[in-house]
C-alpha cells in the first residue's frame, strides 16, 4: 500500500516536478555557468573563468553608475512608499460613510498592468504638454523637465513607484482591522490621545505587515525593470540606468549573455545579503503577538 500511495504521489507532483527541473532550477545552473563563458547566443561558448566578474567588477563604470541609480532609488521610494501606504491605511480605516469607494479608489492603480501605468507617466511628465507640469504652471511654478533632465529622471520614476502604494494600503488595512479594540479602548480610559494610541497599539501591532512590505518592497525596487525600460531607456546619459535593464541590454542587445549572467548573479548576491540583514534585525523592532520576533 505504501508503494502504491507513493508511486501515486510522484505521478500527481511530476507535472510540477518537471516544471521545477526545466524552467526553474535547469536554468539557474545553466546561468551560473553562461556566467563563467563568453557566449553570443550563435556560437559556442568559450569558458572564460572569472573575466567577466572581474570586467564588472573593475572595468564597468556604466555597472556602478546603475547600480548607485538603484539604490538611490530604493533608499527613497520604499521609504516614502511605506510611509505614504501607512497614512491612507490608516484614513481608510475610519468608519465613515462612503469609505469603501476610498478604498477601491486608493487600490485601483495597483492593479494596472505596469506597461500601462508607465507610458500614462510619459504623458503625465511631459516637459510642456504634462498634465503634473500644467497643474504646476497654475501656481506659478515651472516644471523641469522631468524625464530629459538628468537631474530630475530618478525622481520623476520616483514620483511612479508611488502609483502603486494599494497593493501595500490593503495590507496595512487588513492588519488594522486586526487589531483587538479592547486595545483601544483601554488606552482612552488611560487618556492616551489618538496619536499615541497610534504609535503605541497600532504601529507595533502592523510591524508583522510593515516587514514583510519592507522585504517585498526591497527585492522589487533592485529590480525595477520595465518603468525604466519603456519611460527613458536608462536615459538621458545613463541618469536613469538601473542594474536589471542594463542587464537585459547585454544580453539581448549586445548579444554578452555571459556577461549579462554575471551581472545577474551579482544581483543576487545583493538582494540575498540585504534580505539577511534584514531578518535580522527584525527582531529589534517586529512585534508579533506572542512576543517573540524571532518565531
Amino acid at each position: 500500500m505504501r508503494k502504491k500511495d507513493g508511486k501515486w504521489f510522484y505521478i500527481f507532483i511530476s507535472p510540477w516536478l518537471i516544471g521545477f527541473l526545466g524552467l526553474t532550477l535547469g536554468p539557474i545552473l545553466f546561468s551560473i555557468y553562461m556566467s563563467f563563458t563568453n557566449w553570443d547566443l550563435f556560437q559556442s561558448p568559450e569558458f572564460i573563468g572569472i573575466d567577466n566578474y572581474k570586467n564588472l567588477l573593475t572595468d564597468d563604470p556604466i555597472f556602478w553608475k546603475s547600480v548607485g541609480n538603484t539604490f538611490f532609488y530604493a533608499l527613497i521610494s520604499i521609504p516614502l512608499g511605506m510611509s505614504i501606504s501607512l497614512w491612507i491605511a490608516y484614513y481608510l480605516n475610519k468608519k465613515i460613510k462612503g469609505i469603501t469607494f476610498f478604498r477601491i479608489l486608493f487600490y485601483l492603480p495597483s492593479v494596472v498592468p505596469v506597461v500601462a501605468s508607465s507610458l500614462l507617466f510619459i504623458h503625465l511628465l511631459a516637459p510642456t504638454e504634462g498634465l503634473i507640469n500644467q497643474a504646476l504652471a497654475i501656481f506659478g511654478i515651472q516644471g523641469p523637465a522631468w524625464l530629459l533632465d538628468p537631474n530630475w529622471v530618478k525622481p520623476a520614476l520616483i514620483l511612479m513607484s508611488l502609483w502603486g502604494v494599494g497593493g501595500g494600503v490593503v495590507l496595512l488595512l487588513a492588519g488594522m482591522k486586526g487589531i483587538p479594540q479592547e486595545l483601544y479602548e483601554a488606552a482612552a480610559i488611560d487618556g492616551a490621545k489618538s496619536s499615541q494610541s497610534f504609535f503605541h497599539i497600532t504601529f507595533p501591532m502592523l510591524t508583522p505587515v510593515i516587514f514583510f512590505n519592507l522585504v517585498t518592497g526591497m527585492i522589487g525596487a533592485l529590480q525595477t525593470f520595465a518603468q525604466v525600460f519603456i519611460v527613458t531607456a536608462g536615459g538621458p546619459d545613463n541618469a536613469s540606468q538601473m542594474v536589471v535593464p542594463y542587464l537585459f541590454q547585454n544580453a539581448f542587445q549586445f548579444y554578452k549573455m555571459g556577461y549579462a549572467s554575471a551581472i545577474a548573479w551579482v544581483l543576487f548576491i545583493i538582494i540575498m545579503a540585504l534580505t539577511l540583514v534584514v531578518f535580522r534585525s527584525s527582531a529589534l523592532w517586529v512585534h508579533y503577538e506572542e512576543g517573540k520576533a524571532n518565531e
